[in-house]
C-alpha cells in the first residue's frame, strides 16, 4: 500500500480499505472526515482498480463539494474529472435535465427560489380564494416543504387532512404543484423528490445510474432529511457499495427537516453494514475533549464513542460569570484584545459563539470601543439589521423630522396601505413647494389626485405628532414602547410565519435594553445624544478591509469551523439552552440544544472559555437565568475555577467622569441605595391598583424586598402577570 495510507491512523486505514458494501464512518468533531473521503477515493482507485467513472460523492455544501473536489484533484490526478463530487442538489438536477421529460417536464425546467414559491402561492391563494389573515402563505409553504421532505404528495395530504386547516393546505398543495407544472418549474424541494418519482416510476432510468454510480459516499450524514435518504438507498440497492460519514453527535439542523433517525438506524437499514469509528481528535486538547465528552454522554439518542487526542490535556476551560451581560461582553471584547496584544493569538483565531444572533449586539459595541477588528458571521451588523434601522428611523424622525430619508423610509412600515404612486406624488409636491417630505405630508390635503390615500397620510402625520408630544413625559424607554405598540410592528412580527420573525423581535427587544442602559447610565440622556451613540458604535467604515478579525457568529453557523480560541456566551438555561426548548416535553428538544452545546465546545482547538451572566436584560427588564444545565455536566475538575473579581463602584467619581463601565443593573441598583424609596414608603403596597407605561392598570400582587432592589409582582388586566424591579417599573398608584 503507497505511504501516502501509512500517515493515517488505523481507524482511518479501516475506514479508507473497506471499500464494498454498506460503511457507517461515525466521525467525531476534528477526526479527519474529509482527509478520509479523499484518501478512500484515492485507494479504490489505485488499489482497487475502480473507474472513477463509477464513483459518487455527495455533500450538503457548494463550499464542501469545492474543497473536496480540490482534495480529490490534487491526489488523484489524472481521472478526477470523472468523479462526480456535487451537492445533493446539484447531482439531481443534472439527473433531471436528461430524463424530467418522463415526468411530463421539459429539460429547461425552472428553479423556483423562496421568493418565487412565496408568489405562486399568493396567485394559489387568490384563486382559492383564501383569506391570508386566516391562513398564512408562509404556513402553507412550510407544510408543503415538510410533506416533500417526507416524500408526501399532495393527494397523500389530502388523505390525511383532518381538520379545516389541513383541509384548505391540501387544496393549496395540489394547486400550488399544478401551478408549478403550468410553469414547467420545480422549488427546491421537488428537485429532490421529482428524482425520487423519476427513479420510481422508470426502473430503467434507475438502473443506468446504479451502473454508473457503483460506488457512492454521503458526508454529514446526519443532516439528510427522508426524501434524501430514500434518494440514496434507490441509487445504492443494486451494488450496496455505500459510504456514509457524518456525526449524530452535530445532528443540529432538525428545523431544517433533517432526521437524525436516518444515521442512527443505518444498521437497521442496512443489516449487514460495517462501522468505524473515528474517535481521534487532531483539533483539540484533552481538556476540551472530555468536557464535550461529558456533555453529550448525557443523550440517549446517540451511538456511543468518546473523542480523545494526543495532543495533551492542555489549559483547563475558564470559566466566567459576571453580574450582567453588559460586564460578560466587556470581558469578552477586553480579553481577546489582551490576548493579541501579548501576541498570544491573533484576532483572526478568536471567535466568540452565542444562542441566538440578538446577543451580539453588546459584544458588537464593544469590540468597537476597544477599536477591535471584527466579522460577525452569519447575519448583518447588529444596527444595519432591517428591523433595527426602522426602530431608529422613528426615533430620527421623532427628533429631526426635516430627516426626508427615515419619514420615507418608515411611512408604510408596518404596512399602512400608502403605495410608491402616493409617496411619489408627496415627494413631488415636497419638490414644488420647497418642503421637507414630512412638512409635505402634514399638508396632504392641498396634493392634487391624492384620493382615499389622505387619510392614511394624516393617520401617520397624527401620530408622528403623538410621538413627539408624549416623548419628553416618557423618556426614551416610554417612547419606543410606544413606537412598538402605536405601529403594531412587533405585533405584525409575531403573527408572521417568516423564519426570522422571532430573531428579529428579539433584536427590537434587544435595541429596547440598550435604550434603557443609555438612559440609566447617562447623565443628562437625550433622544439626540443616544442616536449620535448609536451612529458612532455601528461606524464600522474605518476598519482595514481584509483585516485579521475576531469573528462573531451563533452556534449554528460556527458548525464544520474550528479556531484556537473560542469562547461560549450566555451559558444559561433559558438562553443556551433556550426557554422553548426547556419548555418543550419532548425530549428530542433538549437532546438537540445538547449536541449544539458539543459543537460549540469542539470548535475550539488551544483554549475555551464559557461565560454566563447572572442577569440578563430582555425586553427592558430583567431576568435571573441558573447557570446552563450543560455546563453543569462538566466535572468541576476540568475548569480553572477562577471567578471574577466584581471592582467596587464609586458613584460619586462616575458621576463625575461620565465613563463608568458599569451596567445598567449595577447603575440603578446603587442609584436605588441613594434616592429610591424603602417598601414602606412606596407608593403603592400589596392590593393597589396601579398604572404601567407598557401594561396598563393592574393590581399588585405582592412586593418582595430583594438585596438590591424591589420585586414587585402586578396582575395586568390586559398583559397578565409580570414581575419587575421596582426601579425600572416606575409603577404609579391608581
Amino acid at each position: 500500500m503507497s505511504n501516502i495510507y501509512e500517515s493515517l491512523n488505523n481507524e482511518q486505514q479501516d475506514a479508507v480499505t473497506h471499500t464494498e458494501g454498506p460503511l457507517l464512518i461515525l466521525a467525531g468533531a476534528g477526526s479527519g472526515k474529509t482527509r478520509v473521503l479523499v484518501h478512500r477515493i484515492a485507494y479504490m482507485i489505485e488499489e482497487k482498480n475502480v473507474s472513477p467513472y463509477s464513483i459518487l460523492a455527495i455533500t450538503f455544501t457548494n463550499k464542501a463539494a469545492g474543497e473536496m473536489r480540490e482534495r480529490i484533484d490534487r491526489m488523484v490526478g489524472f481521472g478526477a474529472d470523472q468523479i462526480w463530487v456535487a451537492t445533493f442538489h446539484s447531482t439531481c438536477v443534472r439527473i433531471l435535465r436528461r430524463h424530467i421529460e418522463l415526468l411530463g417536464y421539459d429539460t429547461n425546467f425552472t428553479i423556483y427560489d423562496a421568493d418565487d414559491s412565496k408568489s405562486v402561492m399568493k396567485q394559489v391563494f387568490k384563486t382559492l380564494n383564501i383569506d391570508p389573515k386566516q391562513i398564512k402563505e408562509k404556513r402553507v409553504l412550510n407544510v408543503i416543504s415538510s410533506c416533500k421532505d417526507e416524500l408526501m404528495g399532495a393527494d397523500e395530504y389530502e388523505a390525511f387532512a383532518a381538520t379545516y386547516e389541513e383541509e384548505k393546505i391540501a387544496a393549496c398543495y395540489k394547486e400550488y404543484q399544478d401551478a408549478l407544472k403550468r410553469s414547467n418549474a420545480l422549488d427546491f424541494d421537488d428537485i429532490i423528490v421529482k428524482t425520487v418519482e423519476l427513479f420510481k416510476k422508470y426502473p430503467e432510468v434507475l438502473n443506468n445510474y446504479q451502473d454508473r454510480f457503483r460506488y457512492i459516499m454521503v458526508d454529514e450524514y446526519q443532516d439528510t432529511n427522508t426524501a434524501q435518504y430514500e434518494l440514496i438507498r434507490l441509487l445504492a440497492s443494486k451494488y450496496r457499495n455505500l459510504c456514509v460519514v457524518g456525526d449524530d453527535d452535530q445532528s443540529i439542523y432538525k428545523f431544517r427537516g433533517a432526521n437524525i433517525r436516518n444515521i442512527l438506524d443505518f444498521e437497521k437499514h442496512f443489516k449487514d453494514a460495517y462501522v468505524v469509528k473515528l474517535e481521534q481528535n487532531y483539533r483539540s486538547t484533552q481538556n476540551i475533549l472530555d468536557a464535550a465528552n461529558a456533555v453529550i454522554k448525557n443523550n440517549s439518542s446517540r451511538k456511543d464513542k468518546a473523542l480523545w487526542t494526543d495532543k495533551g490535556e492542555g489549559s483547563r476551560i475558564h470559566f466566567r460569570q459576571f453580574e450582567t451581560a453588559y460586564e460578560e461582553a466587556e470581558y469578552i471584547a477586553d480579553d481577546i484584545a489582551k490576548t493579541v496584544k501579548k501576541g498570544l493569538a491573533k484576532a483572526g483565531q478568536c471567535a466568540v459563539l452565542y444562542r441566538t444572533n440578538a446577543q451580539s449586539r453588546m459584544i458588537e459595541e464593544q469590540f468597537v470601543r476597544n477599536g477591535m477588528p471584527y466579522d460577525l458571521v452569519g447575519g448583518v451588523n447588529f444596527y444595519d439589521r432591517k428591523e433595527i434601522k426602522d426602530m431608529l428611523a422613528y426615533l430620527r424622525m421623532v427628533d429631526n423630522a426635516v430627516d426626508d430619508l427615515q419619514v420615507r423610509r418608515i411611512i408604510n412600515v408596518p404596512r399602512r396601505g400608502i403605495g410608491q404612486t402616493t409617496i411619489d406624488k408627496v415627494a413631488g409636491y415636497a419638490r414644488e413647494h420647497g418642503l421637507s417630505f414630512y412638512e409635505a405630508c402634514e399638508e396632504v390635503d392641498s396634493i392634487p389626485s391624492i384620493g382615499a390615500a389622505a387619510k392614511k397620510i394624516e393617520g401617520f402625520v397624527n401620530m408622528v405628532r403623538v410621538f413627539r408630544a408624549s416623548a419628553p413625559e416618557y423618556g426614551m424607554r416610554g417612547l419606543i414602547a410606544d413606537i412598538i405598540e402605536k405601529t403594531g410592528y412587533v405585533s405584525e412580527l409575531e403573527e408572521s410565519e417568516e423564519d426570522d420573525a422571532k430573531d428579529r423581535i428579539e433584536n427590537i427587544y434587544e435595541l429596547v435594553n440598550k435604550i434603557v442602559y443609555y438612559e440609566d447610565n447617562t447623565d443628562e440622556p437625550t433622544l439626540s445624544g443616544f442616536l449620535e451613540e448609536v451612529a458612532l458604535v455601528s461606524d464600522i467604515d474605518g476598519l482595514q478591509e481584509g483585516a485579521d478579525k475576531a469573528v462573531l457568529m451563533t452556534l449554528h453557523a460556527a458548525k464544520g469551523l474550528e479556531f484556537d480560541r473560542v469562547y461560549i456566551a450566555g451559558c444559561e438555561d433559558g438562553i443556551f439552552p433556550s426557554y422553548m426548548s426547556v419548555m418543550d416535553t419532548d425530549k428530542d428538544a433538549i437532546e438537540e440544544e445538547r449536541r449544539l452545546a458539543y459543537v460549540g465546545i469542539t470548535r475550539a482547538k488551544e483554549e475555551l472559555t464559557i461565560t454566563y451572566s447572572k442577569t440578563r436584560m430582555n425586553r427592558g427588564e430583567f431576568q435571573h437565568n441558573p447557570v446552563s444545565r450543560f455546563i453543569r455536566e462538566i466535572p468541576q475538575e476540568l475548569f480553572d475555577n477562577t471567578m471574577p473579581k466584581h471592582k467596587s463602584i464609586d458613584v460619586d467619581h462616575v458621576a463625575s467622569t461620565q465613563k463608568a463601565k458599569v451596567t445598567n443593573a449595577a447603575v440603578s441598583f446603587l442609584s436605588l441605595s441613594k434616592g429610591m424609596k424603602k417598601a414602606e414608603s412606596l407608593d403603592y403596597e400589596s392590593g393597589d391598583r396601579v398604572s404601567h407605561i407598557k401594561y396598563g392598570t393592574g393590581t399588585v400582587v405582592s412586593i418582595e424586598e430583594d438585596v438590591k432592589d424591589f420585586k414587585v409582582t402586578v396582575d395586568f388586566d390586559t398583559a397578565g402577570r409580570k414581575i419587575m424591579y421596582a426601579m425600572f417599573a416606575k409603577l404609579k398608584k391608581v
